[in-house]
């Protein structure tokens, strides 16, 4: 259920209080809050005005289960490999920690029981040599998860599907010249808390007039 109405969620509050949530529920989530998430998407900046962006809403249970197995491939090449050695701490290049890799295994292993999952896309691009095209569609991403916080939604930003992109595409009807960005699974939270994720202090990655100068 809902914690609060969407509107009464402040924005810095939502900014300081929207991490991934990875363990969700297979509550139904209704078409018109959806149209609210997705509308709260598209009134991102657009670089150029270009809204470039495509939005596919995936509720099919075979469609889920087939990339939800793509998926875990990617994240056992990805993590699943190290998987020891991160819950012991002794992989020095891991930067989930224990807490974070077992809630990102469980998505993994249950991703496909989030009810909906939003695949951003980015039309007439796929042939872009240009890392920024369509950077603007991270914005409406964000957009979409600061929405779903407001109605209590969970929601993640993840790729790990990626090394199955044509087979993505050929499987939602893609068209060739478009890519998908990210995938995005909603549920209502079924364990845990909103809480401010834990980051460096800004003083240590942002500087002034100069790399390297204090921002203060």
């Amino acid at each position: 259920m809902n914690e609060k109405n969407p509107k009464d969620l402040g924005l810095i509050e939502g900014l300081h209080s929207t991490p991934a949530r990875r363990y969700l529920s297979g509550q139904p989530i209704s078409d018109e809050i959806l149209i609210d998430l997705l509308d709260a998407a598209i009134r991102a900046p657009s670089g150029g005005n270009n809204q470039g962006w495509g939005w596919l809403v995936l509720k099919d249970v075979e469609k889920k289960q087939k990339i939800a197995e793509w998926y875990r491939e990617g994240w056992q090449n990805a993590y699943g490999v190290r998987r020891e050695q991160i819950l012991n701490k002794t992989d020095s290049s891991d930067t989930l920690g224990p807490r974070n890799f077992l809630s990102a295994e469980h998505l993994a292993n249950n991703i496909q029981e989030a009810p909906v999952w939003v695949m951003a896309i980015l039309r007439n691009a796929a042939e872009s040599t240009n890392p920024r095209t369509g950077s603007s569609i991270y914005g409406a991403v964000q957009h979409l998860m600061l929405a779903a916080r407001a109605h209590g939604i969970g929601a993640t930003l993840t790729t790990l599907y990626a090394s199955h992109e044509e087979d993505v595409k050929q499987l939602l009807g893609i068209p060739e010249d478009a890519m998908t960005m990210a995938l995005i699974p909603l549920g209502y939270p079924s364990k845990g808390k909103w809480a401010e994720p834990k980051r460096q202090p800004v003083k240590d990655i942002a500087f002034k007039d100069h790399w390297g100068q204090p921002i203060l």
